[in-house]
């Protein structure tokens, strides 16, 4: 049988077969074959399974893992050689983003934005929560949209609790696989719930004590929306991301996933170009000239470094001189 896993929790996996879900296992061989991932199978994976019957219950065993258009990686918590695939076989990506309560920072943003291009997935920032900003950090957000706007990326401005802009949202959603990812307590959870009220997934308040959100969601697991029209609508909670750090990119190549470094990339003097001590960069000549961000160019610099998510401060100490 063959089917799409849709909730994995380590060691046991739900496979959706023909509108049923099996509960399955894996064998042994696809902890060890060359597979350096914490989790060999990822939700939105496509596998065959064979069905086994023991004490009159009847669960599945994985024996392939087909090959994967996509997925999103990133290195896993205090195990620094090893990578956490979050989920696999995706058409788009929502990067909830919210200015307070708790805050993302633009170090996250262009991480995410980094490994989402170099695995050819699209991604859209959703500004949550916007019923709750005040005039400076509705700011804040415009000067963000402005930045991200300006390289390409779509920003869309949303209430999940006043259901401003849902509609917008679901309409991107028909016909593809998606998934919400952010910081925990950004409102992925509450937006799923919003956009599919049939779904009724947990929710949980913000914690006062570290401005963080609690985590509610435990593992990623899909779900098929029931839409007026859902062609297939899926969507992936995920659960919170406190940071991502960058995996497989070589140096020469990280200045590709910044569209707007790569657009510059042919007016460097030296094709090899990486952008921080060479003469005549394209793109230290545009930050001179204010013409694309330092914030992103900082993040650019963290992820060159191998550093992980933590302000570089000389380059900023230069720039305010």
């Amino acid at each position: 049988m063959t089917g799409i896993v849709y909730k994995s929790t380590g060691s046991w996996y739900w496979v959706k077969s023909e509108d049923v879900l099996y509960k399955c296992r894996i064998k042994g061989k696809f902890r060890l074959k060359d597979i350096k991932s914490t989790n060999p199978i990822a939700v939105g994976d496509i596998v065959d399974f064979d069905l086994e019957t023991k004490n009159n219950e009847e669960t599945g065993v994985i024996t392939t893992i087909h090959e994967r258009n996509n997925f999103i990686v990133r290195k896993s918590v205090n195990l620094s050689k090893q990578t956490h695939i979050i989920a696999a076989n995706i058409d788009q990506v929502f990067l909830l983003i919210t200015i307070n309560n708790p805050p993302t920072f633009t170090t996250f943003i262009d991480r995410f934005l980094v490994s989402a291009r170099a695995y050819r997935i699209d991604t859209i920032l959703v500004f949550n929560k916007i019923d709750s900003y005040k005039i400076e950090e509705r700011g804040e957000i415009l000067y963000l949209k402005d930045i991200y706007e300006n390289i390409g990326y779509t920003c869309i401005e949303v209430s999940a609790k006043e259901n401003n802009n849902v509609d917008a949202i679901k309409k991107i959603m028909l016909g593809k696989t998606s998934m919400f990812v952010g910081h925990s307590g950004v409102g992925k959870t509450t937006l799923v719930n919003t956009i599919d009220p049939s779904l009724n997934l947990k929710t949980k308040e913000i914690s006062d004590q570290h401005n963080q959100g609690k985590h509610t969601t435990t593992f990623a697991e899909m779900f098929d929306l029931n839409l007026e029209n859902p062609n297939d609508a899926r969507i992936i909670d995920t659960p919170g991301i406190k940071g991502f750090g960058v995996v497989d990119i070589d140096k020469e190549e990280l200045g590709d996933y910044f569209p707007e470094f790569f657009a510059l990339k042919q007016d460097c003097k030296f094709n090899n170009c990486i952008h921080v001590n060479e003469p005549k960069c394209a793109v230290k000549d545009a930050l001179e000239a204010d013409t694309i961000s330092w914030e992103r160019y900082k993040s650019y610099l963290q992820i060159l470094e191998g550093e992980e998510e933590h302000y570089r401060t000389d380059i900023w100490e230069k720039d305010q001189e």
